[in-house]
């Protein structure tokens, strides 16, 4: 994914902008009785900057996440103080860490293995009526669909099923006993696509579902 290599970038920018903003862009309001110096962030470069973060936390995390939620409540509530952009640092850089962290894909990670779950238990119920090709090519896009999210999770480009697996295996991720386990379910999830009712029984069928969410519950 285009987004996946760029937001890294785009944090270290905005991070990076931000400081420059707290350091160059502050103008002088007050001073106390006890000698303390008080001073404000233009609302132009404050404006800037929190309309370009916003949208990073939107597209990274989504508007439900809780740092899309708190960065746009200190947005709506900007008094122009020093002492607000600094919170407004805080809650960015908490995201930023928890993006670097594989935070975020550890929840994509959880909501694909709910979809793939209710996915694959629908499939099981047609196999029982005897739909081995219709539910072989759906668990296939239950395998392709894993795949895919692996290679995001670690940095490997995204590719035709068997390429993906290989450079799994040769990064790691799973086994060369795993990696051939994935090309005998992807033969079998094309030949069912093309009508090839006789490559796969129902038995084949089971163990494929099985093996699929065995996959799903392991890496993500």
């Amino acid at each position: 994914m285009i987004l996946d290599k760029l937001a890294p970038k785009r944090f270290e920018e905005l991070e990076q902008r931000a400081k420059v903003i707290a350091e160059n862009d502050r103008e002088f309001d007050f001073q106390s009785v006890e000698g303390k110096k008080y001073y404000n962030i233009k609302t132009a470069s404050f404006q800037g900057w929190a309309t370009n973060a916003l949208n990073l936390l939107q597209r990274v995390f989504g508007e439900d996440s809780i740092h899309y939620q708190h960065l746009n409540e200190q947005y709506k509530s900007w008094n122009g103080r020093e002492s607000s952009f600094e919170s407004y640092r805080a809650i960015f850089q908490a995201a930023k860490e928890d993006y670097e962290g594989g935070y975020i894909f550890k929840l994509r990670g959880l909501i694909h293995a709910e979809v793939f779950d209710d996915m694959l238990e629908q499939a099981t119920e047609l196999l029982s009526a005897g739909y081995e090709d219709p539910v072989c090519v759906v668990a296939g896009v239950a395998l392709e669909t894993t795949l895919k999210e692996l290679c995001t999770r670690n940095s490997i480009p995204h590719a035709k099923v068997d390429k993906m697996n290989a450079d799994l295996c040769e990064a790691g991720i799973y086994n060369m006993a795993m990696q051939k386990q994935v090309a005998a379910w992807a033969e079998r999830r094309n030949k069912a696509a093309h009508g090839d009712s006789s490559a796969s029984s129902n038995a084949d069928v089971e163990e494929m579902i099985r093996g699929v969410e065995r996959l799903i519950a392991e890496h993500l």
